[in-house]
C-alpha cells in the first residue's frame, strides 16, 4: 500500500515538474512556474512523508525536496535567457523593492560574517529559506500575465480551498482520525526532521487543543498551515464573488464557505483572529463603514453571551485566551520575551539560524521562534525586522493602490488578494514562523510582486 501511495505520488509530481520545465526551458514561459508551486506547496509534507513511507530512503526524500528550489531557478535561468535587451532592462524600483532588497543584503552579510553559533552550512541553509520567498517576489515581479493565465492560478487556489475541506470532511466523519495518521507523517519527521512524536496522537502538539481535541490539517503540514492558508482562499473566492455576474457566482460562496470550513476544523485561534482582521480590513478597503458597525455590534453580542449564556467551559476557554493563561498562550509569551531579551542584549543581532522552527536551527542554539517578526529580529537585529516589517507594510499598501487603479479586472483581483492576505497573516505572524509556510507565503510574495509591477507600470503611464 505504502509503495503503490509512493508511485501515485512520483507520477503526479513528476508529472507537474516535466510539464513545468517544458514551459520554461523550452517555451520561454518562466512565469508558468507559479501553476507549479501553487498545485505541489500545499501537498509538499504530505508528499515527502508518502515518499519516505514507501521507499524508506532519505535520498529519494531529498529529490523531491528540492524540485520546488530547482523549479524557481530554472525560472531564474528561462528568464535570463528569454530576456529581451537585457542591458536595457529598465531599472524602475518601488518602495517594496527597496526594502526587500535591503532586508535580504542584510541577510547576506550576516551569513558571510562570523556572527553567531550556527555552523557555515545551517546559516547557508537558512539563508536559503529567506532567499526563495524574494526570488519568487522577483519573478511576480517581472511577469506579465493576461487574464487567461491569472485566471487559471485563480482556479487552482480554488481547488486547493475546496480540496483541503473535504479532505477535513473526510478525516472527522470517516477516518476519525488525522490524515497525517496514515502518511507516514511521524515516521518521516523522525528520521527526516530528528522530531520526535508528541502528542495523544503520535504526531506533534500541533495536531491537538489543550484538551486534546483534534485538530486537522487537511492534506497541509499540519494545523497551522492550513488555517493561514485557507485565508487566500477564503479571499480569492471573495473578490471573484464580488467582481462576477450574479448568476455565476455561485461556485465562489462554496469556495468561501469551504475555507471557513477549513478555519473551524484548523481550531486556530490566531488564524480566527486574522479572519475577522481581514475582513475587517476588507471592509475599509470597500469603505463598508455599514459592514463594520455590523460586526462592531456583533463582537459586543459575543460578549454578552459570554458573560451571560455561554457554559463555564467555554468562558474559561476564551478567557484564558484573552488573558494568554492557557498552555499554548504561556508558551508564545515565554518564547516572545526570550526573544525581546536577546534583542534588547544584542540589538545588532546574534546571527542567522539562531532563531525560529526551520529545521537549519539546532535546538540547543535556538532563542525564541514563535512569532516571525522577532526571528528576524533576534538573527538580524531591530534594522533586520523593522525593514521586513517596512517590506510587508509597502506591499500592502502597492497592492490595494493596484486593485483601486487598475482598469484591468483581473489584474485588480490578484492584487486584492496579495494585500488582504498579507494583512490578513500579520496576526498569525505574531504566534508562528509563517514564513516556512510556503503555500500561502512564496504564492502571496509572488502576488505582491506582480501588483509592484503593475503599480510601475501605471506610475509610468500616469
Amino acid at each position: 500500500m505504502a509503495l503503490i501511495a509512493f508511485i501515485l505520488v512520483a507520477l503526479a509530481v513528476g508529472a507537474g515538474f516535466l510539464w513545468t520545465v517544458q514551459q520554461l526551458i523550452f517555451k520561454g514561459k518562466w512565469a508558468y512556474f507559479i501553476y507549479f508551486l501553487a498545485a505541489f506547496l500545499p501537498f509538499y509534507i504530505t508528499s515527502l512523508s508518502l515518499v519516505y513511507q514507501g521507499t524508506q530512503s532519505g535520498l529519494i526524500v531529498g529529490i523531491f525536496q528540492s524540485s520546488k528550489e530547482i523549479i524557481i531557478l530554472l525560472a531564474l535561468i528561462s528568464w535570463l535567457i528569454y530576456q529581451r535587451k537585457f542591458f536595457e532592462y529598465p531599472f524602475r524600483l518601488q518602495s517594496t523593492d527597496y526594502f526587500l532588497l535591503a532586508f535580504l543584503s542584510l541577510a547576506f552579510l550576516f551569513l558571510l560574517l562570523p556572527i553567531g553559533q550556527a555552523s557555515f552550512l545551517n546559516k547557508a541553509l537558512y539563508y536559503k529559506s529567506m532567499l526563495m520567498p524574494g526570488l519568487v517576489y522577483f519573478l511576480g515581479r517581472n511577469t506579465s500575465f493576461d487574464s487567461g493565465e491569472i485566471h487559471r492560478l485563480f482556479k487552482l487556489i480554488f481547488m486547493v480551498a475546496i480540496g483541503a475541506f473535504l479532505v477535513n470532511l473526510l478525516e472527522h466523519f470517516i477516518l476519525n482520525a488525522h490524515l497525517q495518521q496514515f502518511t507516514g507523517y511521524a515516521l518521516f519527521n523522525l528520521h527526516i526532521n530528528d522530531i520526535e512524536p508528541e502528542g495523544n496522537y503520535g504526531l506533534t502538539w500541533t495536531f491537538e487543543s489543550t484538551n486534546a481535541m483534534k485538530r486537522l490539517g487537511s492534506f497541509f503540514s499540519d494545523p497551522l498551515e492550513l488555517a493561514s492558508s485557507v485565508l487566500m482562499g477564503f479571499s480569492a473566492g471573495l473578490i471573484w464573488f464580488l467582481t462576477q455576474r450574479k448568476d455565476t457566482s455561485w461556485p465562489y460562496l462554496l469556495v468561501m464557505f469551504c475555507s471557513v470550513g477549513s478555519l473551524v476544523f484548523a481550531s486556530s485561534r490566531a488564524s480566527f483572529a486574522a479572519f475577522f482582521v481581514m475582513l475587517f480590513f476588507i471592509a475599509l478597503v470597500f469603505g463598508l463603514y455599514r459592514l463594520i458597525g455590523i460586526g462592531v455590534a456583533a463582537v459586543f453580542a459575543f460578549v454578552i453571551y459570554l458573560f451571560y449564556f455561554a457554559s463555564e467551559d467555554f468562558f474559561y476557554f476564551v478567557i484564558d485566551t484573552i488573558t494568554l493563561a492557557d498552555t499554548s498562550s504561556v508558551g508564545h509569551v515565554v518564547e516572545w520575551f526570550l526573544a525581546l531579551d536577546s534583542m534588547i542584549a544584542n540589538p545588532q543581532g546574534i546571527g542567522l539560524a539562531m532563531s525560529g522552527n526551520f529545521g537549519s536551527v539546532s535546538e540547543d542554539l535556538r532563542v525564541g521562534g514563535e512569532n516571525q517578526f522577532l526571528i528576524y529580529g533576534v538573527q538580524l537585529g531591530w534594522l533586520g525586522m523593522l525593514l521586513y516589517i517596512a517590506a510587508l507594510f509597502s506591499g500592502i499598501f502597492l497592492s490595494i493602490r493596484v486593485f483601486k487603479l487598475s482598469q484591468n479586472t483581473a489584474v485588480a483581483r490578484l492584487a486584492f488578494v496579495a494585500g488582504t492576505v498579507k494583512f490578513g497573516l500579520l496576526l498569525p505572524l505574531f504566534t508562528a514562523n509563517v514564513e516556512i509556510y510556503t503555500y500561502v507565503s512564496w504564492v502571496t510574495w509572488w502576488m505582491v510582486g506582480f501588483s509592484v509591477n503593475e503599480f510601475s507600470k501605471i506610475k509610468t503611464r500616469t
